[in-house]
């Protein structure tokens, strides 16, 4: 989902279905009681006088790309310091507007925005491929240290086959794939790619993955929609295909590897060869990362619009399956993902991709009930289209959620909320993220409860004084009774104290672990506001 130049757009004619790729209120509005496209707060039940409610779970997430500086940093060539505010200012901002996830753009073109031995430190750094941040520090391992604190998942992005950018201008290092690996490396237009019909490029791509999951802390690996390149005209190397125009597309240059593999009595058609070297990485990289990590989820954002002979009626529009060999229905189907992220970058009133239609579409191909988490197109807002406008986002979050099989969404970019664009991020936190909440589970890679916390509690100051602890946990769950209603909060593992206001009558508090399964519940203060003893749940 990465822009071309500095933003990315999809726009797609609404009678043609065509493509083409787009270099890169402030009023809150009030409440629609069951009015579907209008983002209400997830609903939950109201509890009894002394038991609380279920957490609410929703996953609220942003990309952040570092691609042409996009998000972060703003600039290539900051000092580490400067690198830092900006981090830890994306995260302030994410935690207040109550997201929990950050999707980190951590290898946009075979480089890295951490220290590798595999690949060469990013040119959107320091303005230089293969030089560090100076003075030197990892900024991966900060990005997560800073969003573990702030109670935040980090999720780490990688583009799998794309070796340079359009925008880059840093000459290549010596250890860069095209150096190292060069018959693995195509041109094509601007841009350098990594041939997905060559071994050694996949291999290298897993390696770089797998290498993160090793040693970072991170809770998810995450994938964009960029496989085989986006189709170019033959005749400009920056134009994309309008497909209704009659252009001719300019092929990729894969033909050593295809003539190899017909040498090696291979039979598959070429289109379905490309697309068994997609699959065939996508399914490597699901069951490397479990073995290595069983808890870190593998997410994908496919481009959004279905295959062609899989479409509801009335849908139209570029073919991911045809042009960039991507069988992202399989991939569902084999259940080679934990989340799926479809990019549903149109309006609701947009017919032939209509937003709602093609949540509903992927919804149906989701047999293995993995999550689907939409993204949203907010950089569109303020576009010269004027198509996109805060309120189309509320309604498509309120859309997700009168779907119950879609448990979230991610916002393309930070950018838009990090500049209340149009008062997006006044409308998000008034109305659609009023409160916190938690990250959906993920039974199917682990189930077991974790050990309760160990708890106590007391008045002091005007406030009742929470001391919390619990073993291997990422958060604390706590609920705080105020006249006839329950109210929720989320605190990271690292928080051992935390207080609620003093007219609480009673505190209940859980341990979360990393995949999002819940403890038992503890009980620190009475239905008559009297504090308990402490409660030893945690081991």
């Amino acid at each position: 989902m990465q822009p071309n130049l500095k933003k990315r757009a999809f726009a797609l004619a609404s009678a043609a279905g065509v493509l083409a790729l787009i270099a890169s209120c402030t009023s809150v509005p009030p409440p629609v009681a069951d009015k579907p496209g209008v983002a209400q707060p997830p609903r939950a039940p109201q509890g009894t006088e002394t038991e609380p409610p279920p957490a609410p779970r929703e996953f609220r997430a942003a990309w952040v790309s570092t691609v042409a500086n996009i998000d972060w940093p703003s600039k290539a060539n900051l000092s580490a310091a400067q690198q830092q505010a900006e981090a830890i200012a994306i995260l302030e901002r994410a935690k207040s507007l109550n997201l929990n996830a950050i999707v980190l753009q951590v290898r946009p073109s075979a480089d890295a925005i951490y220290a590798s031995k595999i690949e060469p430190w990013s040119e959107y750094l320091s303005g230089t491929q293969g030089q560090a941040p100076q003075p030197w520090y990892d900024p991966l391992k900060f990005w997560i240290a800073q969003a573990h604190a702030r109670g935040l998942e980090l999720h780490a992005w990688f583009n799998p086959y794309r070796a340079r950018h359009a925008t880059s201008k840093s000459p290549m290092s010596a250890d860069h794939v095209s150096k190292m690996m060069p018959s693995a490396v195509k041109s094509y237009g601007r841009f350098l790619w990594m041939d997905p019909g060559e071994e050694v490029a996949s291999k290298q791509t897993l390696a770089v993955i797998l290498d993160v999951v090793k040693r970072y802390d991170i809770d998810g690996v995450h994938i964009d929609d960029y496989f085989y390149p986006y189709p170019i005209g033959a005749g400009g190397p920056e134009a994309a295909l309008d497909g209704a125009a009659g252009g001719k597309e300019l092929d990729f240059p894969d033909q050593a590897a295809w003539q190899r593999y017909l040498l090696t009595g291979g039979k598959l058609e070429r289109a379905d060869w490309r697309r068994q070297n997609v699959n065939q990485l996508i399914e490597a990289l699901y069951k490397g990362i479990h073995a290595e990590k069983s808890w870190v989820r593998f997410g994908i954002s496919p481009f959004g619009v279905g295959r062609p002979d899989r479409r509801p009626a009335g849908i139209a529009g570029f073919s991911q399956y045809d042009k960039l060999y991507a069988d992202a229905e399989l991939w569902l189907e084999k259940g080679w993902v934990d989340y799926f992220s479809p990019q549903l970058y149109w309006p609701i009133a947009q017919a032939p991709q209509a937003y709602d239609v093609l949540l509903d579409y992927w919804l149906a191909q989701n047999r293995q009930g993995r999550h689907i988490w939409p993204g949203l197109f907010t950089s569109r807002i303020g576009a010269p289209t004027k198509s996109f406008v805060p309120q189309e986002i509320v309604q498509q979050i309120g859309v997700t959620r009168s779907r119950p099989k879609a448990g979230g969404h991610v916002h393309f970019s930070m950018a838009p909320l990090m500049e209340n664009r149009q008062g997006i991020s006044d409308q998000l936190r008034a109305g659609a993220y009023p409160g916190p909440a938690l990250v959906p589970a993920t039974p199917w890679l682990g189930s077991e409860t974790p050990a309760a916390p160990v708890v106590s509690a007391r008045r002091s100051g005007g406030v009742v004084q929470l001391k919390l602890a619990a073993k291997d946990n990422t958060h604390f769950a706590i609920w705080s009774r105020h006249g006839s209603e329950w109210r929720f909060a989320v605190a990271p593992a690292a928080r051992t104290e935390f207080t609620v206001p003093d007219d609480a009558s009673a505190v209940v508090v859980s341990a979360i672990d990393r995949l999002g399964n819940e403890s038992e519940r503890v009980s620190v203060l009475k239905a008559d506001g009297v504090p308990l003893a402490p409660v030893a749940g945690a081991r």
